[in-house]
C-alpha cells in the first residue's frame, strides 16, 4: 500500500500546482458533491486501500442513500477523504485527454466541472493548466496487476459497505 500512497502523494501535487495556476477557478470546499455519483468504481487495490483504513465504518457505518457516492455523509461530506481514490482526487480539474476519430485522427478533448467553468476559455488553456488523463491511470493500472495476479476487476464504492441498506 506504500505505493498507491506515494501515488497518491505525487497526484494531490500535480492537482496542487493545476490549481495553484488559477485558484479563483476553482469552487470545489467541503460538502459540493455535485462529482460525488454513485456509481464510481475503483480498482482492488484501491479497494482494499480504503477497507485497511475504515474497516469500523464498512463493518457498521451505512452507506449514503443511493443516487450520490455511498461514502457522504448526511452534510455531503466525503468520509473517507484521506484515504479517497484516485478518481475523486483528479475531480473537477480542466480535463484533456486524446480520442482516436476514424475520420480525423487523433483529437484533444477537453471538459471541466460546470461549477469550475469559469475564467479562460477551457479550449485556451495551457496543457500544463489541465489535468491530461491517461499517464496516471496507466500507473494506477500497472499497480492493480502486480496487486491483484493480472486482474483488472473494479469494484463499486457502495459494495464495500457490509450493511449495503
Amino acid at each position: 500500500m506504500q505505493d498507491l500512497e506515494r501515488f497518491y502523494e505525487r497526484i494531490d501535487h500535480d492537482v496542487h500546482s493545476i490549481c495553484e495556476m488559477d485558484p479563483d477557478r476553482f469552487h470545489c470546499r467541503s460538502g459540493c458533491h455535485d462529482c460525488c455519483i454513485d456509481a464510481l468504481s475503483v480498482f482492488e487495490i484501491e479497494a482494499r486501500n480504503i477497507a485497511h483504513h475504515y474497516r469500523n465504518l464498512l463493518l457498521h457505518g451505512k452507506p449514503h442513500p443511493e443516487g450520490a457516492c455511498a461514502f457522504l455523509n448526511e452534510s455531503g461530506e466525503c468520509r473517507i477523504y484521506d484515504h479517497r481514490p484516485y478518481v475523486c482526487r483528479t475531480q473537477g480539474l480542466p480535463l484533456r485527454w486524446i480520442e482516436e476519430m476514424p475520420d480525423r485522427g487523433a483529437v484533444e478533448m477537453r471538459d471541466i466541472c460546470p461549477l469550475n467553468d469559469q475564467g479562460k476559455p477551457l479550449e485556451t488553456l495551457a496543457p500544463e493548466e489541465c489535468w491530461s488523463v491517461g499517464p496516471f491511470e496507466e500507473e494506477l493500472a500497472r499497480m492493480q496487476i502486480a496487486h491483484a495476479r493480472k486482474t483488472q476487476s473494479r469494484i463499486l464504492l457502495r459494495e464495500l459497505f457490509a450493511n449495503k441498506e
